[in-house]
């Protein structure tokens, strides 16, 4: 059996993460936003999954106080349909929780149906739009939120 490790994300990790990153998203972040996301955000919490020791996915998450909002997480096209992002988000949601938060919130694109399954398998419910969210296509993104405890 392949081994799967979720860890905590790393300086190291950026230029495969930047790999999945590109491969999933029209407007990827830059490797300098995870430079100075890992390096100097004192709220950002990332991690990576890593199957055989290669990064196939990660997310991201600021905790304040006891607000927690995932930034982004994202597996590998070529890895999906294999439950990796549910694992991701699973343990994502672990670690938020250990870190004291109550609510947790994310925004997704309104025509990203599958994520929008995946995060209603752990409770979020829609709680609004943003008009125009996305700034390559002007697309509106969904809200969605969930009471941890």
């Amino acid at each position: 059996m392949a081994e799967l490790v979720i860890r905590r994300m790393d300086l190291t990790d950026v230029d495969q993460v930047m790999e999945v990153e590109q491969a999933t998203f029209s407007s990827p972040w830059t490797a300098e936003i995870f430079h100075q996301e890992i390096g100097h955000n004192q709220h950002a919490h990332y991690f990576v999954l890593e199957l055989e020791k290669k990064i196939i996915g990660y997310a991201g998450a600021w905790i304040v106080v006891d607000d927690a909002q995932i930034t982004n997480i994202a597996v590998d096209p070529a890895y999906r349909g294999n439950k990796f992002g549910e694992k991701l988000f699973r343990f994502t949601i672990q670690q938020i929780m250990m870190h004291g938060a109550v609510r947790l919130s994310l925004e997704v694109r309104v025509s990203n149906i599958a994520a929008q399954k995946l995060y209603r398998k752990f409770g979020l419910v829609p709680g609004g739009v943003r008009k125009n969210y996305y700034a390559d296509d002007q697309e509106d993104a969904l809200v969605m939120w969930v009471n941890l405890r």
